[in-house]
């Protein structure tokens, strides 16, 4: 077949999902920007001169505006095209376009030619296909074959534009949305850089899996819903069945109003970023060895005499043992943590170790480097999810510096039971620690950096104590979510002389919802109370004054005691910014409870709120050098 290539548009082999082999049919890559080719005026080709139109439209109006877009740059007729569906391939001629059904007028080429899967579509039978059709193909069915004049390469480049709109960004439900003047910017643009953001690996792959499944839920809850309202609007008649389907279709919209808002909020890349991704790990505990034994494992690239007698003296032999105990030897550390049971230990030499693979902690075990932390590297290479993955009960991590490449996820993550991780460095390159809900999380004299998003999230319900630690150059020191949701607790957080500097936003920024005006009313007045009683802001912000003058006329004599003392005053003051803020939304956490209750009737005495509230140990922190302060909220 002399002109049987196909010439495809410029994503069609990229940003689509991957065609069929087309057997004698090559497609023409011929890359271009979609982002103006439905959406924006500009010249995007010699007949496109109309500049006066807004550059958004109207959900209800993207059909017409796809239309005009394609009487601009589409010819209407003389063009050869390969209908493509899951079954066949045929080759037509189009000889008519209705732009504003988005279908071509088409025949059958001649000579005939089809490939199939299945040997029945005779000549005869696909004739009575197109009678069915009544010769009229979408659009998007459509790949446009190449020909050596070049005239038809914007109608096959506009095509393939829209064949990507509609698989990829149009949802069946969008024009029942909002119908306002910008579809562009609240739905196409977060959208479209989703699409992007998975083609590049920068969203994690459980993310882009619950992304899928949430979209093809949401797709049959809204056919369904559809079926039931055309079948409801049908009926005449107030039976019981009427009824019941009513009910039906109540539920079903509910269900499509909650599937909708979860597609958003993965769409959108800052919630997508505040709120994380709840994913539950399926590690698997191996639990206690069968023969009950527990095994050390040394971890070497090679073992040498003198390191050997020395792991012997301070180590491996540092008390008598009732029992003996097995020792085994491996190359690399990850070798060493599938090979663990409850209650073994993962002894790491001095050495810079790479990895390729997630270290999955599912069982209470024991990770520590022999010496100094800069002298036990594990570095982690390839593209993954997440660097250490920790589900065991109890389980501790000491003495080693971990360096993150090509993350999609953080570097540590703790799905549930108690992570310690002591004496150790974090070379972030996403998140950094993640602390989910029902996860406890003890670090201590570590240093934490480099992470483009929080250094350390915690999650609701979980607990996280942070004592003597360095947090700094990431995008925001400490991300508490806080969502006040009623199934969950706000987190217990405990922070001592930790020094948290040089991020590029806050040291500590708490992301809570918006509260309701009448909510606000009622706690209003118990928050303030609270507030003077607990902590002294307002005394220390005279305080801080009197000692600003006092500074400034002592300024001559000594600048570097004036610097001193205004951190010293700027430390304080962070420290009572996060105790205020977390109490508050405890308090808050506990109005909303109450007020539950009430409604159904059920009163509960809430004699120990207070007490919850004093979980908070906040003290000796220092703030210094961040972006935006030490302590911000970001309202949802």
């Amino acid at each position: 077949m002399a002109d049987g290539l196909l010439a495809g548009g410029g994503l069609g082999s990229q940003a689509m999902t991957p065609q069929p082999e087309r057997t004698g049919w090559a497609v023409e890559e011929e890359p271009a920007p979609l982002e103006k080719a439905l959406f924006q005026d500009e010249d995007s080709c010699s007949d496109c001169s109309n500049h006066d139109k807004p550059a958004d439209c109207k959900a209800s109006e993207v059909r017409e505006f796809t239309a005009e877009f394609l009487e601009k740059v589409l010819e209407p007729s003389g063009w050869r095209a390969v209908w493509h569906t899951n079954v066949f391939e045929v080759l037509v001629e189009v000889t008519d376009v209705d732009f504003a059904a988005l279908k071509a007028v088409v025949r059958l080429a001649d000579p005939y030619l089809c490939e199939s899967q299945v040997s029945s579509f005779t000549l005869e039978c696909m004739n009575e296909l197109f009678d069915l059709k009544e010769h009229r193909l979408p659009l998007q069915e459509l790949w446009v074959v190449f020909d050596d004049s070049g005239i038809f390469d914007q109608t096959a480049l506009a095509i393939e534009h829209v064949r990507f709109f509609y698989q990829n960004i149009w949802r069946s439900w969008d024009e029942e949305e909002e119908d306002e003047y910008d579809y562009f910017v609240r739905c196409v643009e977060p959208r479209l850089r989703l699409h992007y953001d998975i083609l590049e690996d920068r969203v994690p792959s459980g993310l882009v899996v619950d992304y899928r499944n949430l979209l093809s839920q949401c797709e049959e809850s809204y056919r369904t819903f559809l079926n039931l309202r055309s079948s409801l609007s049908n009926c005449n008649s107030d039976s019981e069945q009427e009824n019941i389907s009513m009910v039906e279709g109540l539920k079903l919209y509910s269900e499509i109003e909650q599937l909708k808002q979860k597609l958003k909020l993965i769409e959108n890349p800052l919630l997508r970023y505040v709120f994380g991704y709840q994913k539950n790990s399926d590690i698997q505990a191996k639990g206690i060895r069968p023969n009950g034994q527990k095994v050390m494992h040394v971890v070497s690239s090679t073992m040498v005499t003198g390191l050997l007698r020395s792991l012997l003296r301070d180590r491996l032999c540092q008390e008598p043992c009732k029992e003996e105990t097995e020792i085994q030897f491996h190359s690399d550390p990850l070798s060493a943590i599938n090979a663990c049971y409850e209650g073994d230990t993962v002894i790491v030499c001095p050495g810079h170790y790479m990895v390729h693979g997630t270290f999955s902690i599912a069982d209470s075990i024991e990770l520590e480097g022999y010496g100094l932390p800069d002298d036990i590297v594990i570095e982690k290479r390839g593209k993954g999810d997440t660097f250490v993955d920790c589900t065991g009960v109890d389980i501790k991590i000491s003495g080693i510096k971990f360096i993150q490449h090509d993350a999609v996820e953080g570097i540590l993550i703790i799905h549930r039971g108690k992570t310690t991780l002591e004496n150790c460095v974090l070379q972030c390159e996403t998140t950094g620690v993640t602390v989910r809900t029902s996860a406890e999380f003890l670090m201590k004299n570590s240093d934490l950096y480099g992470a483009k998003g929080a250094g350390i999230e915690i999650y609701p319900g979980s607990k996280c104590t942070l004592i003597d630690n360095e947090i700094h150059h990431c995008k925001e020191g400490i991300l508490i979510k806080d969502f006040l949701d009623e199934h969950y607790d706000i987190p217990k957080i405990s922070m001592v002389n930790n020094v948290i500097h040089n991020n590029e936003g806050y040291g500590v920024v708490l992301v809570k919802p918006t509260i309701f005006s009448d909510l606000q009313e009622n706690v209003q007045d118990e928050t303030e109370e609270d507030r003077a009683l607990k902590t002294p802001t307002s005394e220390e912000a005279g305080t801080a004054e009197r000692v600003d003058l006092e500074e400034l006329i002592q300024c001559a004599t000594g600048k570097r005691e004036l610097y001193a003392r205004s951190s010293l005053s700027e430390q304080v003051e962070g420290n009572c910014e996060i105790v205020n803020e977390l109490v508050a939304a405890s308090t808050q956490k506990g109005q909303m409870k109450k007020k539950r209750l009430s409604e159904l009737g059920i009163t509960q005495a809430d004699d120990n709120l207070m007490s919850q509230e004093m979980f908070v140990s906040i003290v000796g922190n220092q703030f210094k050098w961040n972006g935006k302060g030490s302590f911000g909220t970001f309202l949802f």
